[in-house]
Formats: structure tokens, C-alpha cells, sequence
């Protein structure tokens, strides 16, 4: 990497940090597993959809052996609104199930024993790592994996390799926060089909082929 990128990555990174300075999972949760099961229901679903159906879920689901005892069409109903539900409700019961076989019903706190659930990949391991356990880790959903693609962190498009690539220009002390800050800047600007190029704090560093024009 060129001195000069290096200097324009730590000014992005600066900007990010200044602009959103205490940032952290918007899913709530009240440990671990709340966490856990809430991040694997935000797969192709807002995190505000989530939360409107987390609340009455574990009302009603407390815990994994809650989850595994629970009738499939149980969990289905209470998270239907996130979409996929049949999908989800059965990784959710899967994942709880696998939960207490493997570790007596504990969150393991390092991403080998994460992915191994049903449901987990790497993006819902890192998110769980990095907001309960404070473990550095980069999450590339779909904000992430757009935003560095336009801002020239990465040509990738694979999110294994994408997080590969962020995390060899990113310090590793900034990893699970530099993550939010791309899915807050994405909520709020750089978002999918209208960016707001004009408006963007970070125009000047980003060489985004397509920006939009200010009308």
C-alpha cells in the first residue's frame, strides 16, 4: 500500500471516528444469547424490525433450552415479521440445540466454536465477539461490504475476503468500531441506490465511479 492511501485511509478513519464516536450493535440484547438469536434474525432484515420482535420472543423464550423445546411453528409465529421464518426459526432452534450439546448452553467466546452453530457465519460470530466479549473482529454485512468497495478499501466482493482486506489497512484496535461506523455512515448517507454524494463528509477521499450529482 501506498504512503499516499495510507494517508487517505487514517483520514476516513478519523472523519468516521470523529462523526460517530460512540457507536455500538443497534440490535438490543441483554446478553449473549439474546444477541446471538437476534443476529441471526437480522439476516435480509433491519435491525428496527428485529428489535420490534426480540421483545415478545424472549417474553416468551428465555433460553437455549427454551428455544430447542420450543414447537417450530412456535417460532415461527412470534418471528414472522423479519421474513424467511421458516428458515430462521429452524437455525434459531438448530442453534440452540447445537448450543447445549457443545457447550452446556453457553456463548463460546472465539469465532472456531461460533460458526460451528447452525445459523452462524462469520458475520454474526464477529458482531457477537465484538459486542459482548470486546474482541476485535471486522463485520462485513451489507453496508460494510458496499461502503469499502466504493470508498477503494477493497475489489472484493466476497465477504471473507473483504473482511481479509479491511483488516489489513484497519488498525486492529479500531476493527469492531470501524465496522459501525461504515453501517451508521450507510444508514445515514451512503446508502445502496441514492447515495448522498453531495452531502457526504467523506466525497473528497472517495473516488465512487457513479456519485450523484447535487441537484
Amino acid at each position: 500500500m501506498t504512503s499516499k492511501n495510507k494517508t487517505r485511509i487514517k483520514k476516513i478513519r478519523q472523519i468516521l471516528k470523529a462523526k460517530y464516536p460512540d457507536v455500538k450493535t443497534q440490535l438490543q440484547h441483554r446478553n449473549a444469547f439474546q444477541l446471538l438469536m437476534a443476529t441471526i434474525l437480522s439476516a435480509q432484515c433491519t435491525d428496527r424490525q428485529v428489535n420490534a420482535v426480540t421483545p415478545k420472543l424472549f417474553a416468551r423464550l428465555q433460553t437455549p433450552k427454551d428455544f430447542a423445546d420450543a414447537p417450530i411453528k412456535t417460532i415461527e409465529t412470534l418471528i414472522h415479521s423479519t421474513g424467511f421464518y421458516h428458515n430462521k426459526a429452524k437455525n434459531l432452534k438448530n442453534c440452540a440445540k447445537t448450543l447445549i450439546e457443545l457447550y452446556d448452553g453457553v456463548v463460546p467466546d472465539t469465532l472456531e466454536e461460533l460458526v460451528k452453530l447452525p445459523g452462524v457465519g462469520r458475520k454474526t460470530a464477529n458482531v457477537v465477539l465484538g459486542a459482548v466479549f470486546g474482541i476485535p473482529g471486522i463485520v462485513v454485512d451489507t453496508h460494510v461490504a458496499r461502503i469499502s468497495h466504493r470508498l477503494g478499501l477493497t475489489e472484493n466482493k466476497n465477504p471473507v475476503k473483504i473482511e481479509s482486506d479491511l483488516m489489513a489497512v484497519i488498525p486492529k484496535t479500531e476493527w469492531n468500531d470501524f465496522s459501525l461506523w461504515l453501517i451508521y455512515f450507510g444508514r445515514a448517507v451512503c446508502n445502496a441506490r441514492k447515495p448522498a454524494c453531495p452531502e457526504c463528509f467523506l466525497n473528497h477521499l472517495c473516488a465512487y465511479p457513479d456519485k450523484t450529482e447535487s441537484k
